[in-house]
């Protein structure tokens, strides 16, 4: 049972917390169909656009979710990039880095530790990666669709599409498209098995 100094700290944080949410929300000018339900403090960084459907929901923390480890939801959206986050999503501790474009469908479940790019983030090439001006990484968007399931630290690279209602396996590095009702797993990740309804 809780003591009345744990409950009056617990509610001390959660408020804390909402308030700090909604002025980064603000901040961002990020648009939502219904301001989204955030367990813990959310940081998003860029001036790109951050649009969120409805019942949206963010795990961010190690109290939130112990899956994530130490991590925490961790959205950056680069000037001129567009991420779409569609309603009743479920993302844990995730990482998503957005460059170019990125779309996450409905009824999206996204584990702890996840990690999302569409980005290289660096060039290929040495010479130009060893020049602060020149190192510009490669970009292709990036889209899971709806009903998807993405296991517990997965990495998802940039130019997937994930087809709808298909599942990634934890820990998985996807590196190409997969499509939909099926299930994937490894590093890279490789198709397990169709989906039987």
């Amino acid at each position: 049972m809780l003591t009345l100094v744990k409950k009056i700290v617990i509610y001390a944080t959660n408020t804390l917390d909402l308030w700090y949410n909604r002025f980064i929300m603000n901040h961002k000018k990020v648009e939502f169909v219904s301001f989204p339900k955030i367990n813990g403090r959310i940081f998003i960084t860029g001036g790109g656009k951050l649009k969120l459907g409805d019942n949206v929901a963010f795990n961010s923390g190690k109290y939130s979710n112990p899956i994530g480890g130490d991590t925490r939801m961790t959205i950056s959206v680069a000037k001129g990039a567009l991420l779409e986050i569609d309603d009743f999503a479920g993302i844990s501790n995730t990482a998503i880095i957005c460059h170019e474009k990125m779309n996450i469908g409905k009824h999206v479940k996204i584990g702890g530790n996840v990690k999302i790019y569409d980005t290289d983030f660096h060039s290929l090439d040495p010479l130009l990666r060893s020049n602060s001006e020149t190192d510009r990484g490669n970009t292709r968007p990036v889209k899971i669709g709806d009903f998807c399931f993405i296991g517990a630290h997965s990495i998802i690279l940039k130019g997937v599409v994930i087809g709808d209602n298909s599942i990634i396996g934890a820990g998985s590095v996807v590196t190409k498209s997969i499509p939909e009702n099926e299930i994937w797993a490894g590093n890279p990740a490789k198709f397990i098995k169709k989906l039987t309804s």
